[in-house]
């Protein structure tokens, strides 16, 4: 019997976040009360208190769940093979512009839209690990003699702070008309290139990405 409980309350549990996700991804954290969050789950409201202790921790740990799926893809694309250390940096974040754009109001969730104080650290905490990823593409091709030596932790900071800044604009709900994404990415390689120090590639280079 309590093997069945718990596998149930397991399985509320996953709905409840998953309606969370769903939710937060059609309508955004505001959106996203406790009330409209139980319904998609199929759940009386109440049920949602007896897993999470507030709207809060439901969404630290949906934020951790996201997060840490970004944190994965952006993993696998530093560690695919590229041409330069630099493309590599490149690659990295364009994954996780393209990413990003792909989900466009859930991706404005996390990063851009108010949160409460408990989820806000959740978000401060996930840059903190996207700067540290940086720093350490930017130790290799800074060992590679590719761009120069610099203070790795201020360029990462810099850097995944200006794009994330660049993505709030062709995020937000309230956007108009949206650039192409090939156009962005582009832009954000060129972006990254400078940032850090890298030569501008040639033309014909450049409009390969594009």
């Amino acid at each position: 019997m309590r093997d069945g409980t718990a596998t149930a309350a397991s399985g509320t549990r996953a709905r409840l976040l998953a309606a969370a996700h769903d939710v937060t991804a059609e309508s955004g954290y505001g959106a996203a009360s406790v009330t409209a969050i139980a319904e998609r789950a199929g759940v009386a409201a109440g049920t949602l208190y007896r897993h999470f202790p507030s709207k809060g921790q439901l969404f630290v740990e949906l934020f951790r769940s996201v997060c840490g799926g970004e944190i994965e893809a952006m993993r696998q694309a530093a560690e695919r093979p590229a041409a330069t250390a630099v493309a590599g940096i490149e690659e990295v974040l364009a994954t996780f512009a393209a990413r990003a754009l792909q989900n466009p109001r859930l991706a404005w969730a996390l990063l851009a839209e108010p949160l409460d104080p408990l989820v806000e650290a959740e978000r401060l905490a996930y840059r903190r690990t996207y700067r540290t990823l940086l720093a350490q593409l930017l130790r290799q091709a800074i060992a590679a003699g590719e761009i120069p030596d610099q203070d790795v932790e201020f360029t990462a900071a810099a850097v995944v702070g200006g794009v994330g800044e660049a993505l709030v604009g062709p995020l937000s709900p309230l956007s108009g008309d949206r650039p192409p994404v090939d156009q962005l990415l582009a832009a954000l390689r060129r972006f990254t290139r400078g940032a850090v120090g890298a030569p501008p590639l040639p033309e014909h280079d450049d409009q390969e990405h594009r």
